[in-house]
C-alpha cells in the first residue's frame, strides 16, 4: 500500500504544473488527445480516399464488362448470322426454282436447305432432345397434354407435339409432349 505522503506526492505531479516544462498534466492530456484526434482524423481521411478509389475503379471495371460482353455478343451474332447467309440465299433460290420448275425440284431444294441449316445449328451445339418412349422429364420435357395408354406406362412420352432442342448442357426449348397416364381405370373389368 501506499503512504499518503506518496499519494499525494503523485496527485501533484499529475495535476499540478511539471518543475521542467511548466506544464500541467492536464494540458499534457489535451495536446495528447488532440494529437490522437488528428492521426485519427487523417486515418478517417485516408481510409475514405481509398474506398472512393475502389469504388471508381469498380465503377470503371463494371462499364468495361459491360462494353466487353456487348461486344462478344454483337460478334457471335454476327458470326451465326454469317453463317446462316448461305441458307439465306439457298431459301430464295428454292423459291424461285418453286416459281420456275415442277414441286420435285422444290422438294430437293428444301431438302438441300434444310441439310444445310441443320449443319449450321449443330456446329454451334445444337443437339434435338430426346422425348419419343422416353420417361417424362419435366427439366427437358413440357407435357401439354396427359391420356390413358394401355401400351405406355404412366410417366412415359407417347408423342412428341414439338421437338425440344439443347444447346450444349442448355434446353433452349423443352420438347412439348404427351404423357401416358397409364391404364384408364375403366379397363379393369
Amino acid at each position: 500500500m501506499m503512504s499518503e505522503k506518496e499519494q499525494h506526492e503523485r496527485t501533484e505531479s499529475a495535476g499540478g504544473p511539471t518543475e521542467e516544462t511548466g506544464t500541467s498534466a492536464g494540458e499534457v492530456m489535451a495536446e495528447v488527445s488532440e494529437d490522437i484526434h488528428r492521426q485519427v482524423l487523417k486515418e478517417r481521411d485516408e481510409y475514405l480516399d481509398t474506398l472512393q478509389r475502389l469504388q471508381a475503379d469498380f465503377a470503371n471495371y463494371r462499364k468495361r464488362v459491360a462494353r466487353e460482353s456487348d461486344a462478344s455478343s454483337s460478334r457471335v451474332t454476327a458470326e451465326i448470322v454469317e453463317e446462316l447467309l448461305p441458307v439465306l440465299d439457298n431459301f430464295e433460290r428454292a423459291l424461285k426454282a418453286a416459281v420456275e420448275h415442277d414441286e420435285k425440284v422444290l422438294s430437293e431444294g428444301v431438302q438441300l436447305v434444310y441439310r444445310q441449316l441443320r449443319e449450321v445449328l449443330d456446329r454451334r451445339g445444337l443437339c434435338e432432345i430426346e422425348a419419343a418412349g422416353e420417361d417424362f422429364d419435366p427439366s427437358h420435357h413440357e407435357a401439354v397434354l396427359c391420356q390413358p395408354s394401355e401400351e405406355h406406362p404412366e410417366g412415359r412420352v407417347i408423342d412428341v407435339l414439338e421437338k425440344g432442342y439443347r444447346v450444349h448442357d442448355k434446353v433452349v426449348r423443352p420438347a412439348r409432349v404427351i404423357v401416358s397416364e397409364g391404364e384408364s381405370e375403366g379397363d379393369d373389368s
